[in-house]
């Protein structure tokens, strides 16, 4: 599926499958296909048009990650959290550091944002330059990226700040750590600051509740889109990342059972139970897409009109995706079920989807556990304690 833009992503998207099999077993991304992401359009999408970016909708977002997670995961994670993260530090730096995004847009960087447990950053002001010391974890990205954003307190302040590390600077060191089964070329690993220095005047406050301060009408935007919760429209994208990556399987899973034969001569695609197998994960898929697009339509509609999301809209877009995931995860064990044990051993990329799509319910934002507590508190009408 094309995202709605004129964005043609047909040349990345061969590209992209051509070198998802070796990308998984190498754990890493082609680096030529790294640096044709980087100058590609796509890498643009959530950028305004102020500071040179494409300013796409919301929806065209999500369908060209769906898209591209239907080719290789790892890279659609790995540009999901580029285009989330640009869109949290343009809510963050726009209206005080316009040049610094556009210089970030025209020089075609990719960011990630290492916040992680074990993240331990420690930070001291000298004259116009602040030093940083310490380590971030969980960098989805870190080794394509070209700038991570960090968090830091300086000695005898209570509030956080947020600024921009250049990860080429001589003081970075990017550890190879990401060893899960899923998304192993995501790159998802931990940034080590020894002496790094960035300039003080280019950091800015980093709110406790940032989605709660970015919707007040008195702080400034340099485009309404980034009054959006980031966390909540990232999530919205990992509901089509799913999607797309589960109806790939099915797709795989149909052409697969054509001619194959089971036990005693049966045609595996004339079964009575695969078929209702594989109409189940249809329906499932195809209703978790309604979800995502409805939601989506919702988000376009009030960055079009102007108009300041709710904590309600915050939590309609955290429950579409978790919902949406939920339908995909039932998809693909109906599949698993279609596949059988030979199946599996003779079909490796539907085996790298399966392992793939393992990490998407379950990551932080999407959680469900988390997403449902949060829901049920707001419900409720109890005190929010979560940041995000």
């Amino acid at each position: 599926m094309k995202p709605d833009t004129n964005i043609d992503l047909t040349t990345l998207l061969d590209k992209i499958a051509g070198q998802a099999a070796q990308a998984d077993r190498s754990r890493t991304l082609d680096r030529d296909l790294v640096a044709l992401i980087k100058q590609d359009p796509v890498s643009r999408l959530t950028a305004c048009k102020v500071v040179g970016g494409v300013e796409a909708s919301i929806q065209s977002c999500g369908e060209a990650l769906e898209s591209i997670a239907s080719k290789c995961t790892s890279t659609a994670w790995v540009l999901m959290n580029h285009l989330g993260q640009t869109h949290l530090i343009t809510a963050l730096l726009g209206d005080e550091h316009p040049s610094l995004l556009r210089q970030l847009v025209e020089e075609r960087n990719l960011v990630c944002f290492p916040v992680g447990a074990g993240t331990s950053v420690e930070a001291a002001r000298s004259g116009t330059t602040i030093c940083l010391r310490g380590k971030s974890e969980f960098g989805s990205g870190a080794r394509y990226a070209d700038k991570a954003g960090v968090i830091f307190v300086l000695p005898g302040e209570d509030k956080a700040r947020f600024a921009l590390v250049d990860l080429h600077h001589k003081g970075v060191e990017i550890e190879d750590s990401w060893r899960a089964m899923s998304l192993r070329a995501s790159s998802t690993d931990t940034l080590h600051y020894n002496d790094v220095e960035i300039v003080d005047s280019a950091s800015v406050p980093f709110p406790r509740m940032y989605r709660e301060v970015f919707r007040r009408p008195s702080y400034p935007v340099i485009s309404p889109r980034y009054r959006e919760d980031w966390m909540a429209i990232s999530n919205i994208w990992l509901g089509y990342m799913g999607i797309g990556l589960v109806q790939s399987c099915l797709d795989d899973v149909v052409e697969n059972i054509r001619d194959r034969i089971a036990f005693m001569g049966v045609r595996v695609a004339e079964r009575a139970n695969v078929h209702m197998n594989i109409g189940h994960a249809q329906a499932n898929i195809s209703a978790a897409r309604d979800s995502v697009r409805s939601v989506c339509a919702e988000t376009d509609g009030r960055i079009d009109s102007s108009i300041p999301p709710t904590e309600s809209d915050y939590f309609r877009q955290m429950g579409a995706a978790v919902s949406a995931l939920k339908l995909c995860d039932e998809a693909l064990s109906l599949l698993v079920r279609v596949m059988g044990a030979n199946g599996l051993r003779e079909g490796p990329a539907f085996e790298r989807r399966w392992r793939d799509f393992q990490a998407i319910p379950i990551h932080l934002n999407t959680h469900p556990d988390r997403v449902s507590e949060i829901m049920g508190r707001h419900i409720l009408g109890l005190t929010m304690e979560q940041t995000f």
